[in-house]
């Protein structure tokens, strides 16, 4: 197998501002909780020096890709307008590589790009079931960091397709290891929220613990953090798989669990993953980005010649 490979950066001292510093640029206002019990920045709008960041990053030239999987349904349903959005409002003015994972190249959408954007698209298998194509990206993402991504990008998201982008999604939300709170369970006690209840999983959180609920639709960081988060996901639906467990959220369950262990160096409000059937409150002010609308009977329903089955 090949070995990740770390890249090393020299910036000029005479040329190149000094490193940026977290006081730079995050201003968060004093009656907001916008940091974690291990100093983590929480990214709300308005809690970020927007031009800080652009200056500092004109100087640091740097390259961000994200991974989108289309399979099935998803990819007639969803793919064409995430990257139209995408192209709109993903790290404007920022060079950005679009990896689309696939299952049926005959369907990819032709879209026309913005400049420093590209797109590189690649055949996968299709999983049997829903529960298996969300569980198993991880070995892909993982295998596709080793090969090529590690030398392509500097920072790298993991994305749903069922998503589309609506306000600018820039660079305040980089991070060596970033997470994104749920939507739904922002504000729950942390008895209320759905972790992994199986002692026996390898995703189990025992209830009252844990730190916040992660939306597994969005998780990134520096290429080398990315694949830890593959790895070590994968290697615990494994090990479950051994012993016919499924975790409650598959993927999802595990990730949290790998945040639970190895606590995210940013997080992202629930404005950057944000469920509009839950309308807005105070404390939504800019949605970045939105669920779109699920047709899940639709698009989990798996064909065979004699039969259609229907997993929901």
């Amino acid at each position: 197998m090949k070995k990740l490979q770390r890249i090393y950066r020299c910036w000029s001292v005479n040329t190149q501002p000094e490193e940026l510093k977290l006081s730079d640029w995050f201003a968060p206002n004093a009656s907001m909780n916008a940091t974690t019990t291990w100093s983590a920045p929480v990214v709300w709008h308005g809690t970020y020096k927007e031009e800080v960041l652009e200056n500092y990053y004109a100087n640091h030239k740097i390259t961000v890709g994200f991974t989108v999987f289309a399979v099935g349904r998803y990819t007639e349903y969803y793919l064409y307008n995430f990257m139209l959005s995408a192209d709109k409002y993903f790290m404007v003015g920022q060079k950005v590589i679009i990896y689309v994972l696939i299952d049926d190249f005959s369907k990819m959408p032709w879209i026309k790009l913005s400049p420093l954007r590209t797109t590189k698209v690649f055949e996968i298998k299709r999983e049997k079931r829903w529960q298996d194509v969300s569980m198993m990206r991880m070995k892909t993402i993982g295998e596709h960091v080793v090969d090529h991504i590690q030398h392509e990008v500097d920072f790298l998201f993991c994305m749903d397709v069922d998503q589309v982008f609506l306000h600018k999604y820039g660079l305040e939300t980089l991070g060596e290891s970033v997470a994104q709170l749920h939507s739904h369970w922002y504000k729950a006690n942390l008895t209320e929220i759905p972790y992994e209840g199986d002692q026996l999983s390898e995703a189990y959180i025992p209830i009252g613990k844990g730190d916040f609920y992660y939306h597994a639709a969005v998780f990134g960081g520096t290429p080398v953090q990315v694949l830890n988060i593959a790895r070590e996901c994968l290697q615990g639906i494994l090990n479950d798989k051994k012993n016919n467990i499924e975790a409650v959220w598959h993927d999802e369950s595990h990730l949290n669990k790998y945040f639970f262990l190895h606590k995210p160096t940013k997080l992202l409000s629930p404005e950057y993953c944000w469920d509009l059937k839950k309308g807005y409150n105070r404390d939504i002010k800019t949605v970045k980005l939105y669920w779109d609308t699920k047709y899940y009977k639709i698009l989990r329903m798996t064909q065979s010649p004699s039969l259609t089955v229907l997993d929901l």
